[in-house]
């Protein structure tokens, strides 16, 4: 658990999907499929990827949890400042991170997150499809 993040956060979770209406999801998935050159499809183990041909941006799982594959300084950075954590099942030397969304406020740095990496796979050199 991460500093300043409650414990619990799956009910935290529930409760506010109940309240929005809407889940967060949902929410995530119409905002980012909104983005240039952006498609979404199923990953693996239940998860939806976010892609800009064929690299990813990152895959979400439910409400609770965004992977994505980042540059490997930008993930010294979040690790370091507490924001992402270790993937749990990739090398610690790769780029995975992991973040949790436990609250309202971590819908929109999920948003940020896969924004970041949007404007990185636009200035890249395009893979094709």
């Amino acid at each position: 658990m991460r500093p300043g993040v409650p414990s619990g956060g799956h009910v935290l979770q529930r409760t506010m999907t109940a309240m929005a209406g809407s889940s967060i999801h949902d929410e995530i998935v119409a905002e980012v499929s909104s983005w240039n050159d952006v498609t979404t499809g199923p990953g693996r183990f239940g998860s939806t990827r976010f892609l800009v041909g064929r690299r990813e941006l990152g895959h979400l799982h439910g409400d609770t949890v965004l992977d994505l594959p980042l540059p490997k300084e930008v993930k010294s950075e979040l690790l370091a400042e507490g924001v992402v954590d270790r993937h749990r099942y990739t090398p610690p030397d790769s780029g995975w991170a992991t973040f949790r969304i436990n609250s309202t406020a971590g819908v929109a740095t999920a948003i940020e997150l896969l924004r970041d990496q949007h404007e990185r796979a636009l200035r890249r050199a395009p893979r094709p499809a």
